[in-house]
């Protein structure tokens, strides 16, 4: 890929804002406000779509951007950018102002599933504590013991604190 591509490219964005490019995967992420909203590979510039200006792009004709995946080809949600757009600033920032909005759309889908997601870690307890709770916790029809002794009513003291059991005979020795 060619340095004065990349230069090009930045030129056709300048009307829309300081935009930056950074190395990626063979091409270049195009950047604005720390949002990603088109690829640079192969000498060709490609901008986000979703299914809110998907349409737009077909209707230019415009392919989506594809590479080999083990074997197959998988698409991302990136469109060749229009061949006249590519010829002057003017004509590329309604593209660049759509591919942004598609930009921003994802990144508010994303955020909202991570915080759907944190929300749903945090109101179910992790399985370990429900293996916990689950052993601690005793069956609502298990009755005391006929030998547990009696609760003490609340408030009241008892005159003698001991409580006076017989004694069990216990053999020692040998067992026969």
């Amino acid at each position: 890929m060619s340095d004065e591509f990349i230069e090009y490219v930045m030129e056709l964005f300048g009307p829309f804002g300081t935009v930056g490019a950074r190395r990626m995967f063979g091409g270049h992420g195009v950047y604005l406000d720390g949002l990603m909203f088109a690829i640079v590979s192969e000498d060709m510039l490609y901008l986000k779509a979703d299914e809110m200006n998907r349409a737009e792009f077909e209707q230019a004709d415009c392919e989506i951007f594809g590479y080999a995946r083990k074997g197959k080809r998988a698409t991302l949600g990136f469109f060749r950018a229009p061949e006249d757009a590519m010829e002057s600033p003017e004509l590329m920032l309604p593209w660049a102002r759509t591919a942004y909005a598609a930009a921003l759309r994802t990144n508010a889908k994303k955020q909202v599933a991570e915080r759907v997601q944190a929300a749903g870690n945090i109101a179910q307890p992790r399985p370990e504590a429900k293996a916990r709770a689950a052993r601690s916790a005793k069956p609502a029809n298990k009755q005391a013991p006929q030998n547990a002794r009696a609760a003490k009513p609340a408030g009241k003291k008892t005159a003698n604190k001991k409580t006076a059991r017989q004694a069990k005979t216990v053999k020692r020795g040998k067992r026969k």
